[in-house]
């Protein structure tokens, strides 16, 4: 696969145009690579689209994902959203000027976490897929909220497959592991995938687990953990 993902093109997805007055122009001359998927923690779909559109509330996302597959567009591509927040990936920081947000229906962790079902799965991989197709973002750079946020965020969360979307072509997901690598290592290996790295290994460690080792959130860098740690870092070379 190339340096950005574009897999066969998706299904004809069911779009809802529902603007929302959160947002604004992207900065100039700033390309538009990175993917952020968060879930909306909220108890429910409709009350997180109201606030995404509450002009109040000040945050949007480009998309968001209903449980039964249905795609709500509530910022244009070309416009920027306030979903990031404050968010660090590879270098760059103020994400929202160079992303794509995606909201997911899910009550999240505060409301009864629960696993997202397969038509809102296959929906968020069309989804992609389509958002892929027109923009140059890396594989590296299909990211969780809180791969963006470790010290703020911790969505879309353990129940979000990942290893799924990743075998259709969205993000990556590494084949097998290599031995793990020393602990000294840790903290480098997980600032090549992307984390900034003056936050606590310890917060470092449970965002990595929670988008690519997820039976596990307990933060701390064993070997098995070291070990995926090292395989996801060579993808993202």
């Amino acid at each position: 696969m190339g340096p950005h993902q574009a897999g066969a093109r998706p299904l004809t997805l069911r779009v809802v145009d529902a603007s929302s007055p959160n947002q604004d122009d992207r900065p100039a001359g700033v390309p538009v690579d990175t993917l952020i998927l968060h879930y909306t923690g909220m108890k429910t779909g409709r009350e997180a689209i109201d606030r995404l559109r509450d002009p109040a509330a000040k945050v949007s996302s480009h998309y968001v994902v209903e449980e039964d597959g249905t795609v709500v567009r509530l910022v244009p591509e070309h416009r920027r959203a306030a979903h990031a927040g404050i968010s660090h990936w590879r270098g760059n920081a103020a994400l929202n000027g160079r992303s794509i947000g995606i909201e997911i229906v899910n009550p999240g962790h505060e409301w009864g976490y629960r696993p997202f079902p397969a038509l809102q799965m296959a929906a968020v991989c069309d989804l992609c897929l389509d958002i892929l197709a027109r923009h140059p973002i890396p594989a590296r750079n299909v990211v969780a909220h809180s791969d963006v946020a470790p010290d703020r965020k911790q969505d879309p969360g353990e129940l979000f497959d990942w290893e799924g979307l990743a075998r259709n072509g969205v993000g990556i997901w590494p084949a097998r592991d290599p031995a793990p690598p020393p602990e000294a290592e840790t903290q480098p290996l997980l600032g090549a995938i992307g984390y900034r790295t003056d936050l606590p290994l310890s917060v470092l460690v449970t965002a990595f687990q929670r988008h690519w080792l997820q039976h596990r959130t307990d933060g701390i860098a064993d070997a098995e953990t070291r070990a995926r740690i090292a395989a996801v870092a060579a993808l993202c070379g």
